[in-house]
């Protein structure tokens, strides 16, 4: 990858959520219990010359930040996903709906957590789409199931660390509108099938694992400690 084009996808995924802070005041409660103040806490994580980022869990801000990273992930796809050529010739009316609902809330919930942690949240990421065909219906729908997928064990593996009932609320309510994501997206996959909700529990997985399925989509190198 050479300079121009890393800086083009760095300024592209900086500049995806301009329309949030609107789609941010119009969808979320935004009172005074829920937008906490994490500049009481000073982020721990430590940011490499070379763009790698290392968070650590024993702050619930670092923790913040580790959902912020993924909702940066899934908010540049989905932007990505809608503002393709062939968005309105490959998917059907009610799919592209569908889509840019979910394009909304991730850009909502990437708005809302990097408002929330302000001079403590990591910096902006730098996509790495190019192993997806966003020509291709079933390259765009597979490569959603497995970023709502990981959002949602994402989230349930991280709780743990969370020792703010505050953000704990808070995380509740987003995990909870990622989980209809899920079920949105494989219900396209395949419809009026028993692959909506495949199992009575989802997934916690470790913030290892989720890193390491979501490294091939991310320029930079993340990594977690203290978890």
């Amino acid at each position: 990858m050479n300079i121009g084009e890393t800086l083009g996808r760095r300024n592209f995924l900086r500049n995806a959520g301009l329309s949030g802070a609107a789609l941010a005041l119009a969808g979320c409660s935004l009172d005074g219990a829920e937008l906490f103040a994490p500049k009481l806490e000073p982020s721990r994580a430590v940011v490499g010359a070379d763009g790698s980022i290392t968070l650590d869990f024993s702050s619930d801000i670092d923790v913040l930040n580790y959902a912020y990273a993924l909702e940066q992930l899934e908010a540049a796809f989905y932007v990505t996903v809608v503002t393709n050529a062939q968005f309105t010739t490959i998917f059907a009316a009610n799919e592209q709906r569908v889509l840019r609902d979910v394009r909304d809330h991730e850009v909502v919930h990437k708005d809302f957590l990097a408002a929330a942690l302000g001079s403590a949240r990591i910096p902006n990421l730098t996509p790495n789409f190019s192993g997806i065909n966003f020509s291709d219906r079933l390259s765009v729908l597979q490569t959603a199931r497995t970023f709502e997928d990981l959002g949602v064990s994402a989230y349930n593996g991280a709780a743990r660390y969370l020792s703010s009932t505050a953000y704990l609320g808070v995380a509740g309510k987003i995990v909870s509108v990622e989980a209809r994501h899920a079920s949105a997206i494989r219900d396209l996959l395949n419809p009026r099938s028993g692959d909506f909700a495949p199992s009575a529990f989802d997934a916690a997985n470790t913030p290892q694992t989720v890193l390491a399925a979501a490294d091939p989509f991310i320029v930079e190198s993340i990594t977690a400690t203290n978890t």
